[in-house]
C-alpha cells in the first residue's frame, strides 16, 4: 500500500496516531495541573516504565496540556555526562527572563536571576555559550553554599515565587530521571517538598526507568508522599487493538483478525513495537487490507529495523564484559532472574560481576525489580541478545 498514507509512527518519542490506553495518566496529569493553577496542593507525577512504552510521548502530551492551561513549561532530558545543574540552568534562566518581562513579576524574577548566578557561583558551574544574568550581581548568601541539596531548593523557590507573582504556573518536565545521581535526585525531591510547603505554582512531571523507584526511596523517605508513580507498561488487549485498528480504518484499510493477533503476540503489546510491526505490515500489504501473510513478511523487516536502530544503539554503548553479562541474562529468557544464576551461567562469583551489573544499571540497560533480581529495561531485548550473540 501507499507508504505516504501509512498512519503508523515508530520512533523515539514520536506520537502515535492513536494514543491508546493512557487516558488515566493523562487525566491524572490534567487534574494535577489544574489544581496547581488554582493554588491547591497536589502530588507531582513521575511516570515509570521500560523503554518503548511511550513515556516521552506522554510527557510531550502533558506539556501540550500544560500550555493550554496557561503554564510556562520547560522540557528537559537527563543523560549521561551532564549534571542536574547543567540540565536545569538554561531552562530556569529562560523562564526567569520571560517572567521578568511581566510588570507584576519583574522584581521577583530579577531576584531569581541573581539567585541563579549565586547558585552557579557556589557550585562553580559555568556556561560558555550563555550569559546568565547580564550585568546583575549575584544574590550573595542565597543558594551559594556549594551544597546542591541546600542550594537547589532555594533556587526553585525563587522561580516559584516569580511564577506566583506573574500568575503563570510552571511545569518542569524531566525525562530519563534514572540518570540522576542519588544526591541530585534528593535535591530535586527537597525542592519540590519546599515548593509544596510554600504553596507555590510549580509542578514536576517526570519519567524514568523502573530503577527510579529505588532511587526515590533511597533519597528521601517522604518521596513516596510527594509524588504519584503511575506505571506505564504494555497495553491491554483492547487498547492494543485500538492502537492498530483505528488508524488503519481512518485510511479505509482493514486488518484481518489473525493478522492482528499475530502482531499482538509478536510485540507483546508494547507500544513502540506495535507501531513498528504495523508500519512494516502496511508497507508490504498488496491490497487495502493487512493480512496474515503481510504480517509474516513484515516481521523480518520489523526485526531488522529494530536490530539496526532501537536495539543496536543501546548494545553499542556497552563494553565487551557488559555485553557478555547481558548475553548470560538473555539465556534465561523474558522476565526477572536471580543475579546469582546469571553469575553462575558466566562461571564466576556474584561479587566479581557486581561492578558490571552496577554499570549496566547506571546505563539504563538493566534494573533490579526486587533485591537480588535482574531484568532488561528494554522489552524483547533477550531475543535481540541471542540474535546478535548466538553463543555465550
Amino acid at each position: 500500500m501507499d507508504p505516504v498514507r501509512n498512519p503508523y509512527a515508530p520512533g523515539a518519542g514520536t506520537p502515535p496516531p492513536e494514543l491508546a490506553g493512557r487516558a488515566d495518566v493523562i487525566n491524572a496529569a490534567t487534574v494535577c495541573l489544574q489544581r496547581i493553577a488554582q493554588g491547591k496542593p497536589t502530588q507531582s507525577l513521575i511516570m515509570v516504565g521500560l523503554r518503548g512504552v511511550g513515556k516521552t510521548v506522554l510527557l510531550n502530551k502533558i506539556k501540550t496540556i500544560a500550555s493550554e492551561e496557561n503554564f510556562e513549561t520547560a522540557f528537559i532530558e537527563a543523560h549521561e555526562g551532564k549534571s542536574l545543574p547543567e540540565l536545569l540552568v538554561p531552562s530556569l534562566r529562560s523562564l526567569l527572563f520571560k517572567l521578568s518581562t511581566l510588570e507584576s513579576a519583574k522584581d521577583k524574577a530579577r531576584k531569581g536571576i541573581r539567585i541563579l548566578k549565586s547558585f552557579l557561583g557556589g557550585l562553580k558551574v559555568t556556561f560558555n555559550d550563555i550569559e546568565i544574568g547580564l550585568s546583575m550581581d549575584p544574590e550573595t548568601g542565597t543558594a551559594d553554599s556549594g551544597d546542591l541539596e541546600a542550594d537547589l531548593p532555594e533556587l526553585i523557590i525563587a522561580v516559584g515565587e516569580a511564577a506566583k507573582a506573574a500568575g503563570k504556573p510552571i511545569a518542569l518536565l524531566l525525562d530519563e530521571l534514572q540518570y540522576l545521581s542519588e544526591t541530585e535526585f534528593s535535591a530535586l525531591i527537597m525542592s519540590i517538598h519546599r515548593i509544596n510547603q510554600e504553596s507555590l505554582p510549580l509542578v514536576l512531571v517526570g519519567a524514568g526507568l523502573p530503577q527510579i523507584l529505588g532511587l526515590a526511596g533511597n533519597s528521601k523517605s517522604y518521596a513516596e508522599r510527594l509524588f504519584r508513580y503511575p506505571e506505564i507498561g504494555a497495553l491491554d488487549k483492547t487498547d492494543a487493538v485500538a492502537a492498530i485498528v483505528h488508524p488503519a480504518r481512518q485510511e479505509g484499510v482493514d486488518i484481518e483478525e489473525d493478522a492482528l493477533d499475530k502482531i499482538l503476540n509478536l510485540t507483546e503489546r508494547y507500544p513502540y513495537f506495535l507501531q513498528q510491526w504495523a508500519y512494516e505490515s502496511w508497507n508490504v500489504a498488496e491490497q487495502p487490507k493487512i493480512t496474515l501473510d503481510a504480517v509474516d513478511r513484515a516481521t523480518a523487516l520489523a526485526i531488522k529495523e529494530l536490530d539496526q536502530s532501537f536495539f543496536k544503539v543501546r548494545f553499542d554503548r556497552c563494553t565487551p564484559s557488559e555485553k557478555r553479562y547481558m548475553r548470560a541474562l538473555a539465556e534465561f529468557g523474558h522476565g526477572k532472574h536471580r543475579s546469582g544464576d546469571i553469575a553462575e551461567k558466566l562461571g564466576v562469583k556474584t561479587t566479581s560481576v557486581a561492578p558490571t551489573r552496577s554499570a549496566l544499571i547506571r546505563k539504563g540497560m538493566i534494573y533490579s525489580p526486587s533485591h537480588g533480581d535482574t531484568a532488561f529495561t528494554v522489552p524483547l531485548f533477550d531475543q535481540y541478545m541471542r540474535r546478535v550473540m548466538p553463543t555465550l
